[in-house]
């Protein structure tokens, strides 16, 4: 008789039901760790006050998205005492994200926020070909680049600089929490930002295991930037603003994370865009660290332990799934007291779970990804255009 011929259904499934049940007693474990570790997250530190250099804020566009005047108005009246510019561009000489610019350009007409049209594109990574394009025109050695979809509060620009003038510091980034829009999906979206994502980050800082470098916030000097490549270096790159993070580091330099985080606005409308973005997030975190995307399953104890009701646990699991949803709505509190985060029902949390955990499965069989309307293939940590449709 061989070996697997030995163990039942039952046997499998009992197995099955108690490894899970382990993996979510130690999700538990680390939500709590979790908690904890964002509650702590450079509380109390005295903030740095920046010697007031000009900057030039570089902000990419990709369509005319809900808020957008908002958002440039935020960057235009920051309350810092330097000079500042603000450099938007895009690729489509159509995107209707210029006559936004124009509009909010004219409320002042002091020069300072301007829109450049160059639709060259160097590499696959249309981001960094629209960035590139319209860098040159930044006059300022002080470099902020920050995504379109970004909400800022009006002493982010000094609370950034300060950050910079640190010594050692190559680089600045940002954490960012999501902010819910109307639909259903965008809250989900949301909140899958606030309640896995963001302490996810702040857990790995804790422990020295994170390395970020967010498209949210990069802060940088064009001496900085040349020395890494500049970037056509990153023309190519699945995850462009990790891989700038990471070459920062490689020539010596620290990449600061900000004491605040910034907002993040979910523009999901459907639950294929939402499954897109997070499958997209998963294969790229699983393209930088394979063993650490793995290992993350223990972040998801709810659904685990869900998973070990189904094989059989029973009671047991049961008990264990309350305290899991307890845990995450915990994280979820310590989240919205830290960063001041508009908080949502409590009772998406279980959808949220399910959904990021189905998303994290997904990623480990899917190897394309669908990213502005254009789907590419990935090769380690850089995008190939898929041919294929």
């Amino acid at each position: 008789m061989g070996l697997l011929t030995m163990f039942t259904t039952s046997d499998v499934l009992q197995v099955a039901a108690t490894v899970c049940a382990t993996g979510a007693a130690l999700g538990c474990l680390y939500l709590v760790f979790v908690g904890f570790s964002v509650l702590r997250f450079r509380r109390g530190e005295a903030a740095a006050a920046p010697v007031s250099v000009p900057v030039s804020i570089l902000v990419p566009l990709c369509g005319s998205e809900p808020g957008l005047a908002a958002r440039l108005r935020a960057l235009r009246d920051q309350s810092y005492s330097g000079a500042t510019e603000i450099i938007c561009g895009t690729l489509d000489p159509n995107d209707p994200a210029i006559e936004v610019v124009r509009q909010v350009a004219a409320e002042t007409n002091d020069g300072r926020l301007v829109c450049h049209v160059d639709p060259h594109v160097a590499g696959q990574n249309l981001k960094v070909a629209n960035i590139s394009n319209f860098a040159k025109h930044a006059k300022h050695e002080m470099l902020v680049l920050i995504d379109s979809d970004i909400v800022v509060g009006a002493d982010y620009l000094a609370g950034v600089v300060a950050e910079l003038q640190r010594p050692g510091v190559g680089a600045v980034t940002c954490l960012f929490y999501g902010i819910r829009g109307e639909s259903l999906w965008s809250r989900v979206a949301a909140m899958g930002v606030n309640v896995h994502f963001l302490p996810n980050v702040i857990g790995g800082l804790t422990l020295g295991l994170a390395r970020p470098c967010f498209g949210a916030t990069i802060a940088l000097t064009r001496d900085i930037l040349w020395r890494i490549g500049g970037f056509p270096a990153f023309a190519d790159q699945l995850w462009d603003d990790y891989a700038i993070g990471d070459a920062i580091r490689g020539a010596g330099y620290t990449v600061a994370v900000a004491p605040f985080a910034v907002g993040h606005v979910q523009t999901e409308a459907t639950a294929r865009q939402l499954a897109e973005n997070q499958v997209r997030l998963g294969c790229t975190i699983k393209s930088i660290d394979p063993l650490g995307h793995a290992g993350s399953v223990i972040t998801y104890p709810l659904p685990l332990a869900l998973a070990a009701l189904a094989f059989g646990s029973g009671g047991d699991a049961l008990a264990l799934a309350m305290v899991a949803l307890a845990c995450r709505i915990g994280v979820a509190w310590c989240v919205e007291h830290r960063f001041a985060v508009r908080p949502d029902s409590y009772l998406l949390i279980p959808l949220r779970d399910v959904a990021s955990f189905v998303s994290y499965l997904a990623s480990f069989f899917v190897f394309t990804v669908t990213w502005r309307g254009q789907r590419y293939r990935l090769s380690d940590q850089t995008l190939i255009v898929d041919s294929s449709r």
